[in-house]
């Protein structure tokens, strides 16, 4: 049975992911990511890549999980913003 850590940790992932789908969600289905700089995309993708690398490394299933799940929803509106106009 995990502990009191891994259940803090697994419903911090749970709920920080869970509050990002709002957002991913509207971005999809208008199609425009115009309110995100590049600056933050590339920003909080890389803190995501390197949290799942962390998560790897101690084998926590909440970080790995959580922060793989994000940073793909990070990848989908850097997707979008993309398709927008490019990366400028």
């Amino acid at each position: 049975m995990p502990g009191l850590a891994e259940l803090t940790g697994s419903l911090a992932a749970l709920l920080t992911t869970l509050s990002f789908l709002p957002q991913v969600a509207k971005t999809w289905r208008t199609r425009s990511a115009g309110d995100f700089s590049w600056v933050w995309i590339v920003a909080f993708g890389a803190g995501l890549a390197l949290w799942l690398v962390y998560g790897i490394a101690i084998g926590s299933l909440p970080l790995v999980g959580a922060n793989g799940v994000t940073l793909s929803l990070v990848v989908a509106i850097a997707f979008v913003k993309w398709r927008e106009g490019g990366p400028a």
